[in-house]
């Protein structure tokens, strides 16, 4: 009997052994079958920016130009088309970022215009784009979200837009004084009258790696 049940014992082992050898092997197969994630042809996490803007002072309507230097991604923002990857991006600009090579004139649109305004260390929004020329951003600031119309330029990986925008649509009367107060005698023209206006144009480049 002892010699019957010894090689039927070591038969069960072996087929045990092949059987667990088969299970790792098809684990293994399985996790290195795993497709890798497709990065998208156009991104705007990657591509680089150029936010520009020119306020005016003094009655003669003087230029004074300056720019954000940086922007966050919050949203959206790929495609397999550098306008699939614009529409609908989603996005916010930390004032702390503004530069108008004047570091007094930095301080001083920190400080008394957008501080003077509700919850705006970001200006945040959502770019839109309506057709092949025009679009709008949907801009929050003071607590307030209005449109800022556009015209725009797609050309291969370059992405242009000029805009212009009413301060006073976001209820901004307050920064805008409280900034021509601090500023009253650099804002003064040839009349001795001193004026910051509530009109901003706006020039944005984009360029996708």
């Amino acid at each position: 009997m002892k010699k019957h049940i010894i090689p039927l014992l070591l038969c069960l082992l072996t087929l045990s052994i092949v059987s667990c050898k088969k299970e790792v092997k098809k684990e293994g197969d399985k996790a290195t079958t795993e497709a890798p994630k497709k990065q998208a042809a156009f991104s705007l996490q990657n591509a680089t920016h150029s936010i520009q803007w020119i306020a005016y002072k003094t009655t003669e309507k003087v230029p004074v130009k300056g720019q954000f230097k940086k922007i966050n991604i919050l949203n959206s923002g790929e495609g397999n088309t550098a306008k699939e990857a614009i529409n609908n991006a989603e996005f916010s600009i930390p004032v702390s970022s503004i530069f108008t090579a004047d570091s007094g004139r930095d301080f001083k649109i920190r400080k008394f215009f957008f501080g003077a305004m509700d919850n705006t260390d970001l200006l945040s929004g959502k770019l839109v784009l309506e057709n092949d020329s025009i679009g709008h951003v949907n801009l929050t600031m003071n607590g307030l979200t209005n449109k800022v119309p556009f015209n725009y330029t797609l050309n291969g990986k370059s992405f242009n837009l000029i805009g212009k925008m009413d301060v006073l649509a976001w209820k901004a009367e307050k920064a805008l004084d409280s900034l021509n107060t601090i500023c009253k005698e650099l804002h003064k023209g040839a009349d001795g009258v001193s004026k910051t206006w509530n009109d901003v144009a706006l020039q944005v480049t984009t360029s996708f790696k």
